[in-house]
């Protein structure tokens, strides 16, 4: 029979690696990024990872078999929101594990961004100081659900979809700055380039609403 203390620990860290192996999925990942932004149903995940209906479903079954996720309908639909938000602080963790040790993920960034105009990092002091002199203007390129999660103090809701219809609204004596889920989303990409092609200055803030709480900097919820 095994020693106590052995079960005991062997038990302890069964439960741990339940864990591991429910993030063990590129896809998985991708969900508990876009869930940080805030609840979505099964069918905005399906659209936003590619992914066909029954396989987000089944991924959403892992993550909330390991208490990740929690699921709830409303009417028609099944809404998931993360379990705790500590989950989220989990995965931003991780995600800065990574960078700081895979050469492989600023490699693959870098050569994504290769050519792009405007999408050099941009000082998250330096925004915060400009954003607050009235210096800039702020636009959230998120879905507006997302936006009313949490956001930049003073940015206007503009999701990508609508800003083609709402440059004429911007101004273009004022430098514009586009952010969107984080670093590796690429509307606010999209959008800088939209932006400059109709002769704004744009440039992109690489980092999301969840880097700016671990900034510990101010995060606006609602309109």
């Amino acid at each position: 029979m095994k020693n106590p203390n052995r079960q005991f620990k062997d038990a302890i860290y069964e439960q741990f690696s339940r864990i591991g192996k429910a993030v063990s999925s590129p896809k998985r990942l991708e969900m508990l990024d876009l869930l940080c932004q805030g609840e979505k149903t099964v069918e905005t995940l399906s659209k936003e990872t590619g992914l066909t209906l029954a396989n987000t479903s089944q991924h959403l079954q892992t993550l909330r078999a390991a208490r990740l996720v929690d699921a709830e309908k409303e009417g028609l639909y099944v809404k998931y929101r993360l379990a705790d938000e500590m989950v989220c602080e989990f995965f931003r963790t991780m995600r800065v594990l990574a960078e700081n040790l895979l050469a492989e993920v600023d490699m693959i960034k870098r050569r994504f961004l290769e050519g792009r105009e405007g999408m050099e990092p941009v000082n998250r002091d330096d925004l915060l100081r400009r954003v607050i002199e009235g210096g800039v203007t702020v636009l959230d390129v998120r879905p507006v659900d997302e936006y009313r999660t949490g956001h930049i103090p003073g940015a206007l809701s503009v999701p990508l979809g609508h800003l083609k219809n709402l440059l004429s609204r911007l101004p273009k004596d004022q430098e514009i700055v586009a952010y969107c889920r984080g670093p590796y989303c690429v509307l606010a990409i999209q959008a800088v380039e939209m932006l400059r092609e109709q002769g704004f200055e744009a440039i992109r803030l690489e980092d999301g609403i969840q880097d700016w709480r671990a900034m510990g900097l101010p995060v606006e919820i609602g309109d």
